[in-house]
């Protein structure tokens, strides 16, 4: 999966309700406690089980008896899940989120964030479950996925506070384990905004252990890149990353797995130099790799 950036008219649209519910809560330090958030929205969270559907079977016969949301199609959100693999919901008439207890710990987080900023865009309250011709498209549904991620994105990271922060100090490894901590949010997704928020040309990749493939696992789960990189480095494959990063990787099975300085051509064939890190959490291998600048032609006379 690869990261995509929205216009900026999605993104300041965004923004602007994201700083609403951040207002609503005195523009609070990290990290950002979810209940807070929820008492604010006035919204209800409850638990489902992905490997056992008896239960959600039986939250939709009530929906139904009810007379709400999907009364028409009480299969509808059954559906979803399954046809999306999704792990929250979210039921607008129901002022409602679901998490799947299933879900790891550290991943709930963002999944219940995630839900409530589609309550709090305005235009994805009638893109939910209620409508499937337009809803269950794929490409609906990953638009409004990749604007619920934004602002996902934005409100656990409190918008500019993350931002301030960051920048203050060169970009590592080390540095997004310490935001990680300080914002409470999981290291990859803390990778992944330092990546998305550099200016310069930059590269996340967060996938297997380079040497220690798994069975049923793609090798790269995101390819993460800047936008400066997105715009100069359009040639490089996150293949090509990935054969570059195994060949400074060691076979560790925890902590640092080595770096290296990589030289990458830009799309107009011009040599760069990049500084790549990996680092190993048992989970994902969480690679960066950072612009150093263009490489220098010797020229011997």
């Amino acid at each position: 999966m690869n990261n995509i950036f929205l216009d900026e008219r999605a993104k300041n649209d965004i923004d602007a309700q994201v700083n609403k519910v951040l207002r609503g809560l005195d523009y609070p330090e990290p990290p950002l406690q979810l209940e807070d958030v929820r008492l604010l929205l006035a919204l209800d969270k409850q638990y489902y089980s992905s490997t056992n559907d008896g239960p959600l079977q039986e939250y939709v016969s009530k929906i139904k008896v009810a007379g709400k949301q999907i009364i028409h199609r009480p299969q509808l959100m059954l559906d979803a899940v399954k046809k999306f693999d999704l792990k929250a919901l979210y039921l607008p008439d129901q002022k409602r989120i679901l998490i799947d207890e299933e879900l790891p710990k550290p991943k709930q987080r963002w999944s219940e964030a995630h839900e409530y900023t589609h309550s709090i865009i305005p235009w994805h309250s009638g893109l939910t479950l209620g409508d499937d011709k337009q809803t269950l498209s794929l490409f609906c549904h990953e638009q409004i996925e990749h604007e619920a991620n934004y602002a996902t994105g934005r409100l656990l990271f409190l918008q500019e506070k993350f931002d301030s922060v960051a920048s203050q100090t060169p970009m590592s490894i080390k540095l997004a384990q310490q935001l990680s901590k300080l914002f409470s949010n999981s290291l990859t997704t803390t990778l992944w905004r330092l990546v998305e928020l550099h200016s310069a040309p930059a590269v996340g990749l967060i996938g297997c252990h380079p040497h220690r493939p798994e069975e049923g696992k793609v090798p790269i789960r995101y390819f993460v890149t800047s936008r400066t990189f997105q715009q100069r480095f359009s040639n490089i494959s996150e293949s090509t990353v990935l054969e570059n990063v195994k060949s400074y990787c060691g076979y560790s099975t925890r902590g640092p797995l080595g770096g290296a300085e990589i030289v990458l051509d830009d799309s107009s064939g011009s040599c760069h130099r990049f500084e790549f890190e990996t680092f190993y959490n048992q989970y994902d291998a969480l690679t960066l790799g950072v612009y150093r600048g263009a490489k220098s032609i010797v020229i011997v006379a």
